[in-house]
């Protein structure tokens, strides 16, 4: 999992967390810090969406239709479009069940922001490694068995050692120390701990 968010952040540069910091008024450090967060909470919902709903195809289905790898060239334009919306869903649409929501509140004690501002990381951050994770299936000569492979890294059919492994030790440091709020979260989104 390493190495998918070595990629994403390099697709990404530093200009996005800029972009994406002074959208929000707040600090890029804190969003250069969301994302590890962010990710793997994305990957565990793709996971349970599917084992409990259909499989690979399933999979297939949410990057299809949420996740256009054309926003990656246009980071700016998501980030204006973004700023100008009024309501955020920090759940995806169920793909986080009520984990983002958690973790919003998770986010706004542990980087000292105010609530409304912390509930608009995950529905600005999400589009956009969505739309990583649809450009590294399709640019993947196996299409959607490779993806698969992002979300249980070892193949033992479990993606919670996976997170959670990957996670403590990729965390900011003010997270490690507070991690266990956050890794509860995590496991039980991915039905585990």
């Amino acid at each position: 999992m390493s190495d998918l968010l070595g990629g994403l952040m390099e697709q990404l540069g530093g200009g996005a967390t800029e972009k994406i910091g002074s959208s929000l008024g707040i600090d890029p450090g804190i969003i250069q810090q969301a994302i590890p967060i962010v990710l793997p909470l994305i990957l565990g919902g793709l996971k349970k969406q599917s084992t409990e709903f259909g499989g690979q195809d399933r999979v297939d289905h949410i990057l299809n239709k949420y996740g256009n790898p054309e926003v990656l060239n246009d980071i700016d334009g998501h980030v204006n479009q973004m700023a100008d919306k009024d309501n955020f869903d920090t759940n995806l649409g169920g793909l986080l069940g009520n984990s983002g929501s958690q973790i919003t509140d998770v986010l706004t004690k542990n980087f000292n922001i105010d609530s409304s501002t912390a509930m608009k990381i995950i529905p600005v951050v999400a589009p956009l490694i969505l739309g990583y994770l649809t450009k590294s299936r399709d640019t993947n000569p196996q299409g959607s068995q490779g993806f698969a492979s992002f979300l249980d890294q070892n193949g033992d059919g479990s993606i919670v050692d996976d997170v959670i492994g990957f996670f403590s030790g990729k965390a900011p440091q003010n997270q490690q120390n507070s991690g266990g709020g956050l890794m509860d979260i995590l496991g039980g989104l991915l039905g585990g701990k």
